[in-house]
């Protein structure tokens, strides 16, 4: 594999090493936008001991969730880290969700570059995690981006690395073929790929991109820095 890479190529190549991820985690649509808040600069693992106390007092239902006060509910979610913001977080978010009902049906109707605006409003909530919501909860058309995203792109060298997040899922909305399925598998891809392969110290004779790559560090010097890189 020669020349310059594509989004969508970078897909394909991706997909063929690890294969669908079956990704987000969560029982349900409100788990999952639960999930994205509490996910917030802590790993999943932590997120998910904090869901499994939440689900085991009968909590993962928006109402319930709702009725607590941020003293109540912050010893709950307390593995996540920031467990006393994240409480306030979590109710700002359903003060926004009780304005539907409490339910992702009756956001159908809206227009998805509305509900954004209206997520992103909401104290607690930033890009990431409202496109997280808006794709994984409710299956609305947009690109997450994550650090993950940021390193990957710059280090193949289609982003600089001073993008904006607005401007990097622009990109990805104008070049990237798929929809909301290959959205949602994309960027379980780009996670696991950051993760597991373009670490901040990159694993380059692991890399199913890395002879495309301007950024690869050789084998025969594994010392030699990452030209391009973010972070």
């Amino acid at each position: 594999m020669t020349g310059v890479l594509t989004v969508n190529r970078v897909y394909d190549l991706l997909l063929r090493e690890y294969g669908p991820q079956h990704w987000w985690p969560g029982r349900t649509d409100f788990e999952v936008a639960i999930g994205a808040i509490l996910t917030q600069s802590v790993s999943w693992k932590n997120v998910e001991s904090a869901i499994r106390t939440l689900r085991g007092e009968r909590l993962l239902h928006p109402r319930r969730l709702h009725a607590l006060g941020a003293r109540e509910l912050a010893p709950l979610i307390r593995p996540t880290g920031y467990f006393n913001q994240k409480a306030k977080k979590l109710l700002n978010f359903l003060d926004w969700f009780r304005g539907y009902g409490y339910s992702f049906a009756k956001a159908a109707g809206a227009d998805t570059a509305i509900l954004r605006e209206e997520l992103l409003a909401v104290n607690g909530i930033g890009p990431e995690t409202a496109d997280s919501i808006l794709l994984y909860a409710m299956g609305r058309k947009v690109f997450v981006v994550d650090a993950y995203t940021r390193r990957v792109f710059t280090r193949l060298g289609i982003l600089l690395g001073s993008e904006s997040y607005d401007a990097i899922q622009r990109m990805f909305h104008a070049r990237f073929r798929g929809g909301v399925p290959e959205y949602n598998e994309y960027h379980a891809l780009i996670v696991n790929h950051g993760k597991e392969v373009c670490r901040k110290r990159p694993l380059c004779g692991r890399c199913r991109l890395a002879r495309a790559c301007p950024s690869r560090v050789s084998e025969s010097d594994p010392a030699a820095s990452i030209t391009r890189t973010a972070g």
